[in-house]
């Protein structure tokens, strides 16, 4: 029996980044799965919401919610400049997307960015891992000139290397672990990581033991789930 996905996806995205982002939805492979897709259209632009509206009408199984946009989001030449506000919103509309997943019987949600251009290969790729959350790495530059680096780490928040319980790295120590840890990430493999985000698929099983994205009370930064990461 084919497995039943749904791809999810809240959106607030300017029109030409959003377009790319459709297509290559569009192109993604489906052998052997079942794909419905829900947008959380938060959008400020009204060309961005039309670009949503017209892929729901190539595709009966395409849901969008429309929700009004609050709060200011920046994203100018430099980098993506998040509010605390905003980070829970996107949260909350993530949250939705579980909670759709759930109340529909999906066997999966894929939870993506759109901001991303999906190679054709990438679900099938995932689902392939059998791993119950699994990410697709992609590397980006947080900031023009710092090279690139991935949307997983190691521990912490965005720690790019392990540590054990207790450990004290010293700064050379830390440079060295980080370039080895990065160099293992661009070899083809499956990784277990300390956190991901961004490209995530995730087993209906998880989602029943109540994952989310709501804060925790005893943790200070904007912390993700300990998991594994597929590397193409």
């Amino acid at each position: 029996m084919a497995e039943w996905i749904l791809i999810g996806a809240p959106v607030r995205q300017k029109p030409l980044i959003l377009a790319c982002f459709l297509q290559s939805l569009r192109a993604l492979r489906r052998e052997g799965l079942e794909v419905d897709y829900f947008f959380i259209d938060d959008n400020e632009e009204q060309s961005a919401s039309q670009l949503l509206a017209t892929f729901a009408t190539e595709n009966p199984r395409v849901f969008v919610e429309r929700v009004e946009p609050a709060g200011e989001y920046v994203c100018d030449g430099v980098t993506h400049r998040w509010s605390r506000e905003l980070v829970w919103r996107v949260a909350a509309h993530k949250n939705r997307l579980i909670a759709a997943a759930l109340e529909q019987g999906y066997d999966r949600l894929f939870l993506v960015d759109s901001d991303l251009v999906l190679h054709p290969a990438t679900l099938l790729q995932l689902c392939a891992t059998g791993k119950e959350i699994v990410a697709e790495i992609f590397w980006t530059e947080w900031q023009p000139g710092c090279g690139k680096l991935p949307q997983v780490w190691g521990c912490d928040h965005y720690t790019l290397y392990e540590v054990l319980p207790g450990e004290r790295v010293a700064p050379e120590e830390a440079l060295l672990r980080q370039q080895r840890w990065l160099e293992r990430l661009a070899e083809p493999g499956l990784y277990r990581v300390g956190g991901l985000g961004a490209c995530t698929l995730i087993a209906r099983g998880v989602l029943e033991k109540g994952i989310d994205f709501s804060p925790l009370y005893n943790l200070s930064f904007w912390g993700r789930t300990a998991t594994s990461v597929c590397a193409p």
